[in-house]
């Protein structure tokens, strides 16, 4: 059964053994190992990712579509000019991608051959390009500093690079002080580093980054579980504190809520995390209500969202003060900041502020949403303190939708004179099935 996974196929029998080793001694961990990657991060299917700015899709067969802002040549499309449709990067032709990342002004994308692509922004220094220095990359460019490692998996936080690789070791790059990510380098050491402490010995099957900080859910043979390493501004790693972690440390709550994690998802000031039997819990900066508690205030430790508690969630994704929660019916959930239309309610929630901003302080069925009669399996948004947000919601069958802030091009659709944001979800024009 592990010989019908993707990333297993091409390893090397010295390579699985190695895997085996790491996964506990059992072909059984190694394949629950496999299937727990490919659950969470939508591997070898159809995604969409909501960036600062602009949008990256991917189809089923690997084929990559970008659209949205481009002055710093994000899109990859060679050139500097915005695109407010979806458009095919051609350069990537016969390279299949599986999974993307998105940040302020640069891309990062991931083919089935565990190489890694990176375009726009070159904001980390020399070391992920080569000699093209700081210059803007507009095409997709091989990362020759991570050739030699098989990457599955790549997150853009702010100021740091992480990346996960098929044998479930976490690396990271452009943080190189020894009070952020655990390593014990200079801090312009920007070659990708092995995360050190507890992971270097227990697998990892998602990785997700926020700002200052990355979580990562593990698989070890007791059961899945949630690190946290970085910046503690707000209580966002989960530990009962607000101070900072220069290692990877286990978020303990999680077993006494005796809940196992299946899914993480990292806002820019709080966290998410769904479990196997499909609770939520939330963590963090509890700022315009995005933790769904019906208020605003933080908590430093997980906590069920308990108006969910009749909700089965699949799927969660956060942003900057914003979460969305997917039920395994396909029904989507939305609250926090409302700014940019980007929760998809068009209606006065619970607190209006003067600007016309609807804030949602506890989950909040998208009724928009229901109205595209198909099941909604993945939701991205912008996860970015400096941009207006932008929301993609994808259907099973591969169709694409998006609402909020447009003003880019970064919904695909076609915006009216002086319009700059949608209230309600809009078809994009493309099929990603």
């Amino acid at each position: 059964m592990c010989r019908m996974r993707a990333i297993f196929k091409p390893m090397t029998d010295e390579q699985r053994l190695e895997l085996k080793q790491m996964c506990g001694g059992s072909w059984k961990l190694v394949l629950r190992f496999l299937l727990a990657g490919e659950a969470c991060t939508r591997r070898e299917k159809s995604q969409a990712i909501a960036g600062p700015g602009h949008s990256i899709a991917l189809t089923a067969k690997g084929a990559v579509y970008s659209f949205g802002s481009n002055n710093t040549g994000q899109l990859g499309h060679g050139t500097m000019d915005e695109e407010s449709r979806p458009r095919l990067i051609r350069s990537l032709h016969g390279i299949h991608i599986i999974q993307a990342s998105v940040g302020a002004g640069r891309t990062m994308l991931i083919s089935d051959t565990g190489k890694v692509y990176a375009f726009g922004k070159n904001s980390f220094g020399d070391a992920e390009f080569g000699p093209l220095g700081n210059k803007f990359v507009t095409i997709p460019q091989l990362v020759e500093s991570l050739k030699d490692i098989f990457v599955v998996q790549a997150a853009i936080g702010n100021f740091f690079t992480a990346v996960l690789s098929r044998e479930g070791r976490v690396y990271t790059f452009s943080w190189g002080n020894e009070s952020k990510l655990g390593h014990h380098t200079e801090a312009n050491d920007l070659e990708p580093r092995p995360l050190l402490g507890p992971l270097e010995n227990i697998p990892v099957v998602q990785i997700a980054a926020g700002y200052c900080y990355l979580l990562a859910l593990a698989c070890q043979p007791s059961g899945m579980s949630v690190y946290s390493v970085g910046c503690g501004l707000g209580g966002k790693l989960g530990h009962g504190a607000r101070t900072d972690e220069k290692l990877p440390r286990i978020i303990e709550q999680f077993q006494s809520l005796n809940l196992q994690p299946v899914v993480v998802a990292a806002g820019a000031w709080h966290a998410a995390v769904v479990g196997k039997d499909g609770r939520v819990c939330t963590w963090g900066w509890g700022r315009y209500g995005c933790l769904g508690h019906g208020n605003e205030e933080s908590e430093s430790i997980p906590k069920v969202v308990e108006a969910l508690s009749n909700v089965k969630a699949v799927h969660v994704a956060t942003g900057d003060y914003t979460t969305f929660v997917v039920s395994d019916n396909g029904d989507v959930y939305s609250f926090g900041c409302g700014e940019s239309s980007s929760l998809g309610h068009n209606t006065v929630a619970e607190d209006e502020q003067e600007n016309g901003q609807v804030n949602v302080l506890s989950p909040k069925l998208v009724t928009s949403l229901k109205q595209v009669n198909e099941r909604v399996v993945q939701i991205s948004l912008t996860n970015s303190i400096y941009w207006n947000a932008h929301t993609l919601a994808l259907t099973e069958s591969g169709k694409l939708y998006a609402f909020g802030a447009g003003d880019k091009g970064q919904l695909g659709v076609e915006l009216v004179a002086n319009q700059t944001e949608r209230p309600n979800p809009e078809r994009v024009e493309i099929d990603l099935g």
